[in-house]
């Protein structure tokens, strides 16, 4: 056993009104644990439902903000972070069961590869309803490589060193895109990510109609983490780095370059019936073109639908007034226990 007195994982769990699933996902973190060793820390960014009530049944630190105002994705595992004392670090959602045998196998690469920040596995996907998670299967966006990672979706076991490193664990000001963030710091740093393939989480999406996921997309600002993303690199080394591999960023500027074309058809072209018909028909291009893709015209109506959503709310994340994610986000502590021992190799 080391010699650290810390514990040596902290599992910390996000959660916003998640009284469906948050029994399942604490038991399959203690679960983990018994693996490992370590600490379970509900982060609850101020549910108004049962989530608290169920939570308490269960042997682990729970804590929620003061404030309903500073509710975001960053923000709740900055929570969690902030009051965890683990040697690592794995960040889950409230809807997402842990597998075992994933933490141990982490763990082992980790002391393997004094370079790695953190290591993410396997995320299973298990909503088929929603439109929006069926073409993240379909695209294989959730499907895991082996190797260098960019950033670990879904999830992963981080080492504290490398986040203190970094002076933050997720900024309090994203709404959305906070691992693409956290990657682009750490790798800024001269870390590196990595995935193995070792299952990790299961996760079950929103289920319900794509559309009005949509629309909470926006009304919980959750649209506007491209933008914010931005205006937090602003002036920093890992500036350059959001970019890499972030189709949302890509797809809210071409969206800007289509609505252009539109525009531009109306000064370009001298007779109005052609400007207009033309207008039209590249307002339809890319619904054509993702209806053939995906052989579904309410699947193209839909990517196109989303595309617009990201880059409406491009702007307004981007001129949204930030905070300094490094200060103590306001919270109480609604429970507390002891550290589950850690058990012993072998």
């Amino acid at each position: 056993m080391s010699s650290d007195s810390r514990p040596l994982v902290s599992i910390v769990i996000k959660a916003l009104n998640e009284e469906k699933h948050i029994a399942a996902a604490i038991e399959s973190a203690l679960a983990a644990l018994d693996e490992v060793g370590g600490e379970v820390i509900l982060a609850d960014s101020a549910s108004t439902d049962r989530t608290i009530e169920i939570a308490r049944r269960y042997p682990i630190k729970i804590v929620t903000l003061n404030s309903a105002d500073d509710r975001s994705c960053g923000a709740g595992g900055q929570l969690g972070f902030q009051h965890s004392r683990g040697r690592y670090i794995y960040l889950i959602d409230g809807d997402m069961k842990m597998r075992r045998g994933f933490l141990p196998a982490a763990i082992r690469y980790l002391e393997g590869h004094g370079a790695v920040a953190g290591v993410g596995g396997i995320l299973t996907e298990h909503e088929r309803h929603n439109r929006e998670f069926v073409q993240r299967v379909q695209r294989g966006e959730l499907s895991i490589r082996p190797g260098t990672a960019l950033r670990l979706d879904g999830g992963g076991l981080y080492r504290r060193s490398a986040i203190e490193s970094v002076g933050y664990f997720t900024d309090r000001n994203l709404h959305g895109g906070e691992e693409t963030e956290l990657g682009a710091r750490l790798r800024a740093r001269g870390w590196t990510l990595a995935r193995i393939v070792v299952p990790a989480v299961d996760h079950r999406g929103h289920a319900g109609n794509a559309y009005r996921l949509l629309l909470r997309r926006i009304t919980s600002r959750g649209a506007w983490g491209s933008g914010e993303s931005v205006r937090a690199a602003f002036g920093r080394a890992h500036f350059p780095l959001i970019f890499q591999e972030n189709n949302t960023l890509k797809l809210c500027f071409a969206v800007h370059g289509w609505w252009l074309s539109m525009l531009a058809c109306l000064f370009l072209i001298k007779s109005w019936p052609l400007a207009i018909a033309a207008m039209l028909g590249v307002l339809l291009l890319p619904v054509a073109a993702m209806s053939l893709r995906w052989r579904s015209l309410s699947v193209g109506l839909y990517s196109v639908a989303a595309w617009n959503t990201y880059a409406i709310c491009f702007l307004p994340g981007l001129l949204r007034r930030r905070v300094s994610p490094t200060a103590w986000i306001e919270s109480s502590v609604i429970k507390d226990v002891p550290v589950l021992s850690e058990l012993k190799a072998g």
